[in-house]
């Protein structure tokens, strides 16, 4: 069986990664974390055989959680990303693989299989070698820092540009012409489209679920089925939204449903 850890510091992310390891023979996922703290402790602790890796995650990179261990500790890595340019074109390079946020439950089996079957022929010592030279490469001067897109929106209304952050929204409901923007304290009313906003939301944490809503996947409480075949999600205020069959699809495969 191959150990696997789970390192992400979204929930829903970490639960999507679990539920598409549950169709894959011979792994066994042994644990999770959600900093990098704890992803250096349990590495050390589980040794794992593989791990995927977020990239981006509150307290550090996963960069930096690879740093922290001896080479001889590292076990094989899938990254997973959602904007890091510069890594993107690292991996390239080294022939490293990641999956790139939002990605598709094909191109997740895809790197799985190829992870097993590397870790079927390689030596034990080939990945740790090759992720010391991606290490190596990352930190030389020339390397732009990994620092996360900015997540600051700005909403322009009343003769005034407010800017909210993007964790901060609840979820945004719309009609016409106009939208309506629900954070944890203040709601913004603007003269703008929902497709039009939704180019701008981070596509990893908003996702569209009706002609006049999109939430926020971090806001997420519960999903209720009614007796009428209609859904209905809940949002941690309380806040009911319908979810419509046209978007049915893209919802569940994005919480890996």
């Amino acid at each position: 069986m191959v150990r696997v850890l789970i390192i992400d510091d979204e929930a829903l992310a970490r639960q999507r990664v679990r539920h598409l390891l549950t169709t894959v023979q011979d792994i066994d996922v042994i644990g999770e974390s959600k900093t990098g703290t704890d992803a250096i402790e349990k590495i050390r602790n589980l040794q794992p055989d593989l791990i995927f890796l977020d990239i981006q995650m509150k307290d550090m990179t996963g960069f930096e959680v690879l740093e922290a261990l001896p080479k001889e500790e590292l076990p094989m890595v899938i990254f997973i990303t959602a904007y890091d340019k510069y890594a993107i074109k690292a991996f390239d390079v080294f022939a490293f693989d990641y999956l790139l946020k939002p990605f598709k439950d094909e191109r997740f089996h895809r790197s799985v299989e190829n992870a097993l079957t590397n870790l079927r022929q390689q030596q034990p010592q080939s990945p740790n070698q090759e992720l010391g030279v991606l290490l190596d490469y990352l930190r030389q001067p020339t390397a732009p820092p990994t620092a996360p897109r900015s997540k600051m929106l700005p909403l322009k209304s009343s003769g005034k540009i407010s800017f909210v952050d993007m964790n901060d929204i609840q979820y945004i409901t719309g009609s016409g012409y106009y939208i309506e923007i629900f954070t944890t304290d203040k709601k913004y009313l603007l003269r703008e489209t929902l497709t039009s906003i939704l180019t701008k939301l981070d596509q990893a944490q908003f996702l569209r679920i009706h002609r006049s809503s999109i939430i926020n996947l971090q806001f997420l409480n519960e999903v209720i089925y009614g007796s009428g075949g209609e859904i209905e999600v809940q949002m941690k205020n309380g806040e009911l939204l319908r979810l419509s069959k046209s978007y049915r699809d893209e919802f569940f495969q994005k919480l890996g449903i």
